[in-house]
């Protein structure tokens, strides 16, 4: 029985990781990297997105390059972003720090993206329990950190798969475990991967309306 269909998956207790963290970066890039992707046309919507495939990819390289920097600074900013200067390439595009130079092409995206999910990997790796990062839904912790960039990761690889045409599920063990961190309030008698999707705005749960705005809380945890 393929993932998606457990209606619970293994522990949620545990915090997330390093290497949590790690796999999600593999399992996207790994997708990016099939042939189908590779050779589909990245100027299509991502999904229900207004953004391109492009777009999205880089935007999603440079959410994992932010969630790194914000851990970075020995006192970081209690109250804002770190204050690199954004920049979109076209209207309606995303405000990004990260950009991949479009002549390199899809690998040459994956590749960036890939980069900057590594620089999260190692900033959370080593990372003080005390550090702490500002976010709009709330200044978190290494752990948090993680949950963040995984559920970025998950969810923007469905956007991706969407609109690039590729078989997509995100692991049921991941996706309880980033629920359980961000989303405390979310059913848990239902599939963890159709649950992370509906939390985030992005598919349908039986008796429960369609979400049409979300937020996570990535408060640390006691």
């Amino acid at each position: 029985m393929p993932d998606h269909e457990h209606p619970t998956a293994p522990s949620t207790t545990t915090a997330l990781t390093a290497d949590d963290l790690a796999e999600g970066v593999h399992l996207v890039a790994s997708l990016l990297r099939l042939p189908a992707a590779l050779a589909a046309d990245w100027s299509r919507p991502a999904g229900a997105l207004h953004w391109t495939c492009w777009e999205t990819a880089e935007h999603l390289a440079d959410d994992l390059f932010a969630y790194a920097a914000q851990l970075g600074p020995q006192t970081p900013p209690a109250t804002a972003d770190l204050p690199f200067l954004l920049r979109r390439t076209a209207p309606g595009s995303p405000a990004s720090v990260i950009f991949a130079d479009p002549q390199a092409g899809p690998e040459g995206l994956v590749q960036v993206l890939e980069a900057c999910g590594a620089l999260h990997v190692a900033m959370v790796r080593t990372a003080s329990p005390a550090a702490r990062a500002f976010h709009g839904f709330g200044t978190t912790d290494a752990a948090g950190s993680a949950a963040m960039g995984l559920v970025e990761l998950l969810v923007h690889a469905e956007d991706l798969a969407c609109g690039l045409g590729l078989d997509w599920t995100a692991p049921a063990s991941l996706s309880a475990r980033v629920l359980a961190r961000l989303f405390p309030d979310a059913p848990t008698d239902t599939a963890p991967w159709d649950t992370l999707l509906w939390a985030t705005g992005r598919g349908d749960l039986p008796g429960r309306e369609r979400r049409t705005e979300w937020r996570w809380d990535s408060t640390p945890r006691p």
